[in-house]
């Protein structure tokens, strides 16, 4: 439940939330709202004052079906305001989200705390070694082939449960190979699964990791509420917060969101409920 940032120790013996600040015209739900500087400041601002513990930075959009841009403009994306966030806002916690180890080794010098790797280390052979050479909490997460085509008629050979351990076990193993002791496990939700697999996932989530890692859940607004409830992205929030609530009861310490807000009236309600007598 303890973790080292830059040497700064965390606790998560409570549930956290990150808040997304997308810097790409094209994510699913937010992309193209944050084009200037002052976007983007205030923005951060608005997540921080309602509470989130980190920001996950992001420049390359991987909805389902995304086209991938090159390594350049991710980078022309996202250092530049990586590097204004903590000037502005010094003790922040910021999270690159890349797959790529040079984003994020460049990221890092700019005084981003963790990487969250979609691709659990497969579209980049370099990042599980930077992040050893580093030190810093990795977020390792599970998708069946790539944002082009992971939604195309995504299958398992095995049980989805067994399949991602396996997945989780082996990653974990290399990890620890390369001298990294703090992962954080993602298993992916519309990363190359179904809807059912979704919900099995969700409802299994204690299953996961072993109980040996912290889960992070990236659930917000996504199509597996969208296309359930038959509802837009724009009119999933409260959807959203059931299956937060879902999460958390189910073991998950670390959410990744849109709505900080809401998300931290769903994490203070299950607290309270589980303290009472």
């Amino acid at each position: 439940m303890i973790m080292n940032f830059s040497g700064d120790l965390f606790s998560f013996k409570e549930p956290k939330v990150m808040g997304i600040v997308n810097l790409t015209p094209d994510s699913f739900y937010d992309g193209g709202k944050l084009i200037s500087e002052l976007d983007v400041i205030q923005h951060v601002d608005k997540l921080l004052h309602e509470g989130a513990e980190f920001i996950d930075v992001g420049g390359c959009s991987t909805r389902p079906g995304s086209k991938l841009i090159t390594e350049k403009e991710e980078i022309k994306r996202v250092i530049n305001h990586i590097r204004i966030i903590i000037k502005t806002f010094p003790n922040i916690k910021v999270s690159i989200d890349t797959f790529r180890s040079e984003v994020a080794r460049i990221a890092v010098e700019e005084g981003a705390v963790m990487i969250n790797d979609i691709s659990g280390g497969n579209m980049d052979k370099e990042m599980f070694s930077l992040i050893g050479r580093l030190k810093i909490p990795y977020i390792l997460n599970h998708m069946k082939g790539i944002p082009e085509n992971m939604q195309k008629k995504p299958s398992y050979n095995k049980d989805i449960l067994i399949e991602i351990n396996h997945f989780f076990s082996k990653k974990i193993s290399l990890l620890k190979k390369h001298g990294v002791n703090d992962i954080i496990l993602d298993p992916g939700f519309g990363f190359g699964k179904t809807l059912e697999h979704n919900f099995k996932l969700l409802k299994n989530l204690s299953l996961l990791g072993f109980e040996e890692n912290l889960i992070l859940i990236g659930i917000s607004r996504k199509n597996m509420i969208k296309s359930l409830l038959k509802i837009s992205h724009e009119n999933s929030l409260n959807a959203t917060s059931i299956i937060h609530t879902i999460a958390i009861l189910n073991g998950s310490k670390l959410l990744r969101v849109h709505d900080v807000k809401e998300a931290i009236e769903c994490i203070k309600l299950i607290q309270y409920y589980k303290n009472i007598l």
